[in-house]
């Protein structure tokens, strides 16, 4: 059906046969520590040409790619291989890659990246750990000269560092996935809430609103309605974004019903704010 364009701003590709390639996640014997079994996402790839397929219908004229290698020899290959897709097909328009900051090349690594024409930025699992470590931020910092984003998956309990160090560092630091909300009660909503406003307060921290399937499994309007809103609430139209987690999500949903119910909770905002939540925002932090 025609929508609003949708800039999706977290999407993961994959391909299980190149050798130069490794996906931790998706090994036959791995279960998610949060998610459990995932075994239905393994299949041998998930690339540009299966993602342009199954959204064709839903008006994505642009995606950012976050990094899905994990236990990869090198980072900056996924970059690489990233890269090439979208020579060939366009997608992704913006890459978020993988770099070790806490390694004392973590600066030349990233200068690695940026050979290709769409690294927009790192994402780094190990960051909820080395928030007070003086050498991933010393990597974090090596971001601010490159025009870089950091994506960072973290929980309320650490928004407030989350802040401070985006205060300290100057970076633009994303929160994944709204945050990563783990339930759906009262008491952790307001939890949340006050997370997100301690967030809020540094204006290079921005939040992304995406991935609320993963624990929310049969999710509704109605229950991600909280989130959507909260984020909204939390860092104002101007400093969130919006993407799927595909094909991830795809485990508790189709593409078209998470774009129809974000376009349901934001239909009384401005024809205006609902542009930038759902593709200004997006082009403008990560320049696609």
């Amino acid at each position: 059906m025609a929508r609003r364009a949708f800039v999706d701003t977290h999407i993961h590709f994959w391909d299980l046969k190149d050798t130069n390639l490794h996906y931790s996640w998706l090994q036959p014997d791995w279960v998610h520590p949060i998610l459990g079994n995932i075994d239905n996402l393994k299949v041998l790839r998930y690339m540009a040409d299966e993602f342009i397929g199954e959204t064709r219908f839903q008006n994505v004229p642009k995606i950012v790619h976050v990094q899905a290698a994990l236990g990869i020899a090198d980072p900056v290959e996924e970059t690489r291989w990233l890269q090439a897709q979208a020579d060939a097909t366009c997608y992704p328009h913006g890459i978020v890659g993988h770099c070790d900051l806490v390694e004392p090349d973590a600066a030349e690594q990233l200068d690695r990246h940026l050979e290709y024409a769409n690294f927009r930025g790192v994402r780094d699992f190990a960051a909820g750990t080395n928030l007070d470590n003086p050498d991933w931020l010393r990597g974090l910092r090596a971001m601010v000269d490159r025009n870089l984003v950091f994506c960072i998956d973290t929980v309320w309990q650490q928004m407030g560092e989350v802040a401070r160090v985006a205060d300290e560092t100057g970076v633009v630091m994303c929160m994944d996935h709204a945050g990563f909300p783990r339930e759906r009660t009262d008491e952790y909503l307001a939890n949340w809430r006050r997370g997100m406003a301690e967030a809020a307060k540094s204006e290079n921290v921005i939040v992304k609103i995406s991935g609320l399937g993963m624990c929310d499994t049969r999710w509704t309007v109605d229950s991600i309605r909280p989130y959507v809103l909260g984020c909204i609430e939390a860092f104002g139209v101007d400093r969130c974004v919006m993407g799927t987690n595909w094909p991830v999500d795809r485990i508790y949903s189709s593409y078209g019903d998470v774009l129809d119910a974000y376009a349901e909770i934001i239909a009384d905002f401005s024809d205006d704010e609902q542009t930038k939540l759902f593709s200004a925002n997006a082009e403008r932090i990560f320049r696609v």
